[in-house]
């Protein structure tokens, strides 16, 4: 019977996002939200308090508790508290919100002690202070005060003129387009004007007749949107914009206020993305204060956090930047002299999690271990001094309480699920249970799971690192010969090996090791998380450092008796699809067959912000759009390649698709094609289930 239990096989409905038994395969997870420096578990049916040194746990809310002291009814009823939260951690109140109020529950006193509306709003920011909130309805502005009064705060939005939404198509860090003052009394916002911006002709074929629904799209090289920002302040009920003159190719990101909400930070950056300044400016007038800090490179500049006060001092913040190689912290003051720089290696802080405010220190994420880790740390403000709070393995992801006492950690290892452990943010005080708050059951258990292997080769530089990760069959036997499988993505802000469990292995790779396949996968240079240098050595020509990196690479795969060196594919979508197509152009000797899904085939096509930082724009660059550009390349299309694309990609254009299946008509090459109708950059929900076959099922009738 166990012989048997082992025998169990994956389907791509166990092991694909989409699929209908994918949740029962992944590592059962825990949520919670922290109510001061109490932790409370949120589930289904109610949210449980934590005693943080026993791990025991009490019923504080159940679910049909909270719909009698709200009335709800019927379709308004809550029906869980996933989303629930503790805004205030001296108060016994709950925030819960169903599709038309939000309220405010005392869950000791059994009462709503506060409500608001909230039907129809989309891009919704509360704040806990003032209990207004600011959200987005038919283009326009809004915002509710605490009383349950709506203000329209704009007339002119459209799709050409967009209020309170992201700008600068997400780049540097923006995931919002509202940002309240600390005490909720002025609301920060983007306008964005791009009715200069070209049409991109998208369609939708489901009409009757097929309807044009064009979208802005800015290609590098072409005019861009401009962006602006406005200040409401909810008492007096004026608006004011910042004056930062004119914003014709320029960037605004990572707003930020000061503590006394009189001023707002914000990071200007040029259209060429090699300067970078910290503005001020005061929030009341819109007047300009003063640039605090400026950056610039010969190559490029990118701010990605707005800068973070010090909870005990109004006077000092602390700012992200790479400028010596590395992204590390440095404390500054107000008027923008800097104190110290308070992390410094050669190893990247990835995020600050939080202060400890009674220790006076930061709790940040760093891969100070190991490049391929991700570990939490103590970094006092006054020395720099780091201490490790976890265990020194894994990829650790810490949220912390409300004063930073405590963090709540939720990691996992190569050969650990996942783990949950709940520890004091100092050192001093080792209060926590021996035996971790949560550790979750193997979902794989009884299957026939692959061997998942990582390591390092040498960069085509000869000196750099870098990281690989194979996966080879469950029942793998050294002195047989392999297909062989290349996955890539190689592109920026992103990385395919770490120290997750099974090395972060996508679950298709599993997939193809279950039907007899070896799957290598390596994080070339211009991937994250390595330093400045790593990240800038592909400027101006991307897809070459890659390529060169990526075919070490395979030199390492050819020196494997086990490979067969007949039998090589690549795989890859988005920047991997440009990377899939860029390798079997250039080394139709060595890729047989590749499958590329949502490629970029010229750069000249893409949008100008994440384009030009990378590659200048085609007017400053040609050679190196000449050199990356595709089109020329299909002539040298020898092995079996498959493109696929959403048909309405908004990120990808179809442009790129259909001008290469162009290029290679006239050049008498011969691509197979597929499009998913409907769908964005990514497959979405259950059709994600049918593209996984699909590529399997290429890589089955032309590789294997």
């Amino acid at each position: 019977m166990t012989a048997m239990a082992q025998d169990k096989l994956f389907t791509l409905e166990d092991l694909n996002y989409g699929g209908t038994n994918y949740h029962n395969m992944t590592p059962e997870n825990k949520w919670f939200a922290w109510w001061g420096d109490e932790l409370v578990r949120l589930d289904y049916d109610g949210c449980y308090i934590i005693d943080k040194k026993t791990n025991n746990e009490e019923l504080l809310i159940g679910i049909e508790d909270i719909n009698q002291w709200a009335g709800t009814t019927d379709s308004l009823m809550f029906r869980h508290f996933y989303y629930a939260t503790f805004p205030y951690g001296d108060k016994p109140y709950v925030l819960m919100q169903n599709v038309n109020e939000r309220m405010l529950i005392d869950f000791k006193e059994h009462s709503v002690v506060w409500r608001q509306s909230c039907r129809n709003e989309s891009n919704e920011e509360w704040n806990m202070d003032s209990r207004a909130v600011a959200y987005v309805k038919d283009d326009q502005l809004f915002v509710r005060d605490a009383d349950n009064n709506e203000r329209q705060l704009t007339t002119d939005g459209s799709r050409e003129i967009v209020y309170g939404q992201s700008v600068h198509r997400d780049e540097f860090g923006i995931t919002k387009g509202t940002f309240w003052s600390n005490d909720g009394s002025k609301l920060a916002f983007y306008r964005m004007d791009q009715s200069m911006v070209t049409d991109y002709p998208q369609v939708n074929i489901d009409p009757r007749i097929a309807a044009c629904e064009p979208d802005k799209y800015p290609m590098a090289g072409e005019t861009s949107h401009k962006v602006t920002v406005g200040v409401y302040d909810i008492n007096t009920k004026n608006i004011v914009y910042l004056q930062a003159g004119d914003p014709t190719d320029r960037y605004f990101t990572n707003i930020s206020w000061s503590p006394d909400n009189k001023t707002i930070y914000i990071f200007e950056l040029n259209r060429d993305q090699n300067d970078c300044r910290l503005v001020s400016y005061d929030a009341a007038t819109g007047e300009r204060i003063a640039e605090i800090y400026r950056e610039t490179s010969e190559k490029y500049v990118e701010p990605q956090n707005p800068i973070v006060f010090l909870p005990w001092d109004d006077s000092k913040f602390i700012m992200q930047s790479q400028k010596d190689g590395y992204n590390h912290l440095y404390l500054f003051d107000k008027k923008g002299k800097q104190i110290r720089q308070l992390t410094k290696g050669n190893w990247v802080v990835m995020e600050m999690c939080g202060f400890d405010k009674k220790n006076k220190s930061v709790i940040i994420a760093a891969n100070e271990a190991n490049p391929i880790q991700q570990n939490i740390y103590s970094v006092s403000v006054s020395n720099g001094k780091m201490t490790r709070l976890d265990n020194g393995r894994g990829w650790h992801n810490a949220v912390t309480s409300e004063s930073g006492a405590w963090f709540y950690d939720n990691y996992s290892e190569p050969d650990v699920p996942r783990v949950i452990t709940i520890s004091p943010s100092s050192n001093t005080k080792r209060l926590t249970p021996t035996a971790p708050y949560f550790t979750a059951a193997n979902p794989w258990e009884g299957y026939q799971v692959p061997q998942f292997t990582s390591g390092t080769i040498k960069a085509a530089d000869g000196v750099t690192d870098l990281y690989y990760r194979m996966v080879k069959p469950a029942n793998f036997d050294a002195t047989k010969k392999y297909p062989t499988v290349v996955y890539v993505y190689g592109g920026p802000h992103a990385h395919n090996v770490d120290a997750r469990w099974h090395w972060c292995s996508r679950s298709w790779e599993t997939y193809m090791a279950q039907k007899g396949y070896v799957l290598f996968i390596l994080d070339n240079r211009g991937s994250e998380n390595r330093g400045r240098d790593f990240e800038q050595a592909t400027f101006r020509q991307l897809g070459q450092t890659e390529m060169a990196d990526q075919m070490k690479g395979v030199d390492y795969l050819k020196s494997l008796p086990f490979v067969d060196q007949d039998r090589i594919g690549v795989h890859g979508w988005s920047f991997g699809g440009f990377m899939t197509i860029t390798l079997m152009v250039n080394h139709p000797e060595v890729f047989k067959v590749g499958v590329a899904g949502g490629p970029v085939i010229d750069w000249k096509w893409y949008e100008v912000m994440y384009g030009e930082r990378y590659m200048d724009t085609p007017q400053t660059n040609p050679e190196g759009y000449e050199k990356t550009s595709l089109i020329p390349r299909a002539k040298d299309l020898k092995g079996k390649l498959q493109i696929i694309t959403g048909y309405n990609d908004k990120t990808v254009v179809p442009q790129h698709c259909l001008s290469f299946l162009k290029a290679c008509i006239e050049a008498g090459t011969q691509p197979d094609f597929f499009v998913y109708p409907g769908e964005p950059h990514n497959m979405r929900g259950h059709q994600s289930v049918h593209l996984h076959e699909r590529i399997t099922q290429y890589f089955e009738d032309y590789l294997k």
